[in-house]
């Protein structure tokens, strides 16, 4: 007998853990089943987190799994999550929800005809410094909000990855790595985007990996690893995104935007907690907080991680018949968004947008903690 939902998981890999982890500090949902091509991969996550290892087919036709989550890597993400909805199960993909435009739009399709959910990570929006800068923001706090800049940056992967080829292969690179943690968060703040076009490059052809058992080997650049793209939201707001794996050191501010009042300092989306700072026309900044249970540090004893948060509020939204937050619509609008960019920086065109969303209701704390066991 599950607890809510009835979830199971394709794709053993590292962030199976997360989500094995973590499972127990929500309702709504169960994790009763893992799969993966590589059987080992699946006893060894089963036996470890005291679940069931299947074949992915024994998954797919399970009937204690209503939801499944796919954590395969994003190439295969289409065609893992269509074979989920077509075995008449609801999906929960991690981070990119698939590739193109076309591919949001045919799961879309598929999900409707057969009265099934689709959410897609990332669920960082969710966390408690972002909720509170969403509410500052919509309480006026810096006014109307007219620009901003968003920045993630670093040297690559290759220093620490010891297979780090996919990052730099089509379908990887930091707007689709990386980018979805940035541009859902401005999303979910600011509303759906207009217009986008950018400008983007490589330093090298080949990286080098720097450790492992491949130490020394280089590995293609097949995809830009540097982009700068201007995004142009249906609000007026224009926002600047710096993306590049090319860059050593910086201190850019992870993400501002600037309003007619002032401006706000939000922190790091690709995690769920961090500081809020405002500063308001003519005053000092100051530091903002707010009793939310997913700012609570659990997690090396500094951080909140609190990942299955927007897994746990699709389970209930199936079971209580309302919308869930991180949902179809937004995720095929950012994919939207990141192939724009890319193909803006291919035709220096300026792309405009033929999809659009509707802002996630904000998270606040009595609603985040609902979502806890």
């Amino acid at each position: 007998m599950t607890k809510g939902l009835g979830v199971g998981i394709i794709g053993c890999g590292n962030i199976s853990t997360a989500y094995l982890s973590l499972a127990s500090l929500f309702k709504g949902y169960e994790i009763v089943a893992v799969a993966d091509i590589n059987m080992d991969n699946a006893r060894a996550q089963a036996a470890k987190f005291d679940v069931r290892a299947n074949t992915v087919d024994e998954l797919l036709a399970a009937d204690d799994v209503d939801l499944v989550i796919n954590l395969t890597i994003p190439a295969a993400h289409v065609d893992v999550s269509r074979a989920i909805l077509q075995a008449g199960k609801h999906v929960y993909s991690e981070k990119p929800f698939v590739l193109s435009l076309a591919e949001a739009q045919e799961l879309g399709d598929i999900a409707k005809a057969n009265d099934l959910r689709i959410g897609s990570a990332p669920d960082t929006i969710l966390g408690a410094s972002h909720q509170l800068a969403r509410s500052l923001i919509d309480d006026g706090a810096i006014g109307k909000v007219t620009s901003g800049a968003a920045v993630v940056m670093s040297s690559g992967m290759e220093s620490w990855h010891p297979n780090p080829d996919f990052f730099f292969q089509k379908g990887g690179g930091p707007i689709l790595d990386l980018g979805p943690y940035y541009i859902c968060n401005l999303v979910q703040i600011l509303g759906p985007v207009a217009q986008v076009t950018s400008m983007t490059g490589m330093a090298s052809e080949t990286r080098t990996i720097a450790n492992g058992p491949r130490d020394g080997e280089k590995v293609p650049v097949e995809t830009p690893t540097t982009i700068h793209a201007v995004m142009k939201f249906e609000s007026g707001a224009i926002v600047t995104l710096l993306s590049s794996w090319d860059v050593h050191s910086s201190n850019h501010p992870i993400m501002e935007l600037y309003g007619t009042d002032g401006t706000i300092d939000v922190p790091d989306p690709n995690f769920f907690g961090g500081d809020v700072t405002v500063a308001p026309r003519g005053k000092e900044p100051t530091a903002h907080s707010w009793d939310h249970p997913f700012g609570v540090p659990n997690f090396e004893e500094t951080k909140a991680n609190y990942r299955g948060a927007g897994l746990a509020d699709m389970a209930l939204a199936i079971t209580e018949g309302r919308p869930h937050r991180c949902n179809d619509a937004f995720a095929t609008h950012v994919v939207e968004v990141m192939t724009a960019i890319l193909e803006a920086g291919e035709t220096s065109k300026v792309m405009t947008m033929t999809t659009t969303c509707t802002r996630p209701e904000v998270l606040g704390p009595d609603a985040a903690s609902a979502l806890l066991a």
